[in-house]
């Protein structure tokens, strides 16, 4: 059949910078990303997993690897303190964190006490001692 004109996700930042993937797109990147989660991260079906970032396409790419893996998706807002990243983390037994640079900080400050917490995730371009690249595990 013919493929369709409207993107699967269609978005824009402030600075009019735009993505569009397709249904096709989405698909392939959704099943990369959850080969990074699997394979980098080891996780399983089950297993909880804390989101932290703000509505740019990597959110909605992780939202979709996780349905592919069956882990379990807590999504969180960016406002939370250290404090509350520590009580979403115990109380899940989260195996994995993915957020960015703006709150890896507060993550590094409460992680250490956290037993279930395996894997950093970071969605940046840059590097942090102790996580993992998402970008360049992609």
């Amino acid at each position: 059949g013919k493929k369709s004109k409207n993107p699967a996700l269609w978005w824009v930042d402030g600075a009019r910078e735009e993505v569009r993937w397709s249904f096709e797109e989405l698909g392939v990147l959704s099943r990369k990303v959850a080969n990074v989660l699997s394979d980098a991260c080891g996780l399983q079906r089950g297993d909880r997993v804390i989101l932290i970032l703000p509505r740019i396409p990597e959110w909605w790419l992780m939202n979709v690897a996780c349905m592919r893996t069956g882990t379990v998706l807590i999504p969180g807002t960016q406002q939370l303190t250290a404090k509350d990243i520590l009580h979403r983390l115990q109380k899940s037994k989260a195996k994995c964190i993915i957020t960015d640079d703006s709150v890896a900080p507060a993550v590094d400050l409460v992680g250490a006490e956290c037993q279930s917490l395996k894997f950093k995730l970071l969605v940046s371009q840059g590097h942090r001692e102790g996580w993992l690249n998402f970008k360049d595990l992609l």
